[in-house]
């Protein structure tokens, strides 16, 4: 596959340009002009890039790419080390951050409210006039023990279960990353368990107050489903050879 058609794709695909996000999306950095392999992975990193550059990758797509909104364009040190075997060997880096959470069938809040077998989904977490998350309904009520379960199995055995909701729980909002600021909005919405990446201080007294569930999974925990998604979709629509590579984070 040519380049500069996988770049028009997935731009087209993810609906980059609609969003207000916090840096660019799309093609960071330019490689060869034939793609055949593709690594995904969640982040940006030295060890994701060696592992794409052996495994002798033409692009790497990521969830959280290397340039963001109010960095220092200049690139040294830790950043000049970083892009290096990306350079070195001519591979491309494409990274989709707020496309890749939203999108309704390859975004990690699509991958969450399908591994947790989520029904009547509707939007949830609104940023800046677009939904990021989703809020739906277990088939069947669960217990707090049995949700929590469901959670460590499919998502993070060490999430983080904050047990203040009901002891029955049938409505589920999720939003991947660091969206802690959305439990409020699980709370207008009537939400008895919230999901999201990470935690925040004033999270624990607001939940036991509103006597509602809250999940902090981990924010790489959670943002691993997209970039598969997305994958599995370029493998089967145009024969490409693509891996993920989950490179360890515990955050």
């Amino acid at each position: 596959m040519k380049l500069e058609k996988l770049t028009s794709y997935l731009d087209e695909l993810l609906d980059s340009s609609s969003f207000k996000d916090y840096g660019p999306n799309g093609l960071q950095i330019e490689g060869r002009k034939e793609i055949n392999t593709i690594i995904t992975g969640v982040s940006s990193c030295v060890d994701l890039f060696e592992a794409a550059a052996a495994k002798k990758a033409d692009a790497v797509i990521v969830h959280h790419g290397i340039f963001w909104d109010g960095q220092n364009a200049v690139i040294t040190k830790s950043r000049k080390d970083r892009i290096r075997p990306l350079i070195l060997n001519d591979i491309s880096l494409f990274a989709y951050h707020l496309p890749l959470d939203a999108h309704p069938e390859f975004g990690n809040n699509a991958g969450l409210a399908d591994v947790l077998n989520l029904k009547n989904l509707k939007p949830f977490a609104d940023f800046k006039g677009k939904s990021i998350g989703f809020m739906g309904e277990f088939s069947e009520s669960l217990s707090s023990g049995d949700a929590k379960n469901l959670i460590q199995k499919k998502i993070n055995p060490d999430a983080r279960f904050y047990d203040f909701g009901p002891q029955q729980i049938r409505t589920a909002a999720v939003c991947s990353g660091g969206a802690q600021s959305a439990l409020n909005e699980a709370i207008e919405k009537g939400a008895d368990l919230y999901i999201t990446g990470e935690e925040s201080e004033w999270v624990y007294h607001l939940a036991k107050e509103e006597r509602i569930h809250f999940v902090s999974a981990g924010h790489h925990a959670t943002e691993r489903f997209g970039v598969q998604l997305l994958g599995e979709h370029l493998a089967d629509q145009f024969n490409l050879n693509v891996e993920f590579v989950d490179v360890f984070n515990p955050i």
